[in-house]
């Protein structure tokens, strides 16, 4: 337990912090699903619409810290040679 009136407030962010960290790697993880199945199904113009929204998700998260940003411009490298 927190003894200091810091360390409390500290617990408090943390556990804000860290719904918001799940709240974005779920989001994270939902747009490479949708975007494997779309790929999957050979629908190239679905997947063409989507990519950009996919793109902007996964910077967004990189950005946030959640993710590396290598990591995501990786997967987005790979994801558009695919298209």
């Amino acid at each position: 337990m927190p003894n200091t009136k810091s360390a409390i407030r500290r617990v408090r962010r943390v556990k804000k912090q860290t719904q918001i960290n799940r709240i974005r790697k779920s989001k994270y993880k939902n747009a490479i699903k949708q975007m494997d199945l779309l790929l999957k199904s050979k629908d190239k113009e679905k997947a063409k619409k989507f990519f950009q929204k996919f793109q902007s998700i996964l910077m967004q998260v990189a950005k946030s810290g959640v993710v590396n940003k290598k990591t995501a411009s990786r997967k987005i490298s790979r994801v558009s040679k695919k298209i």
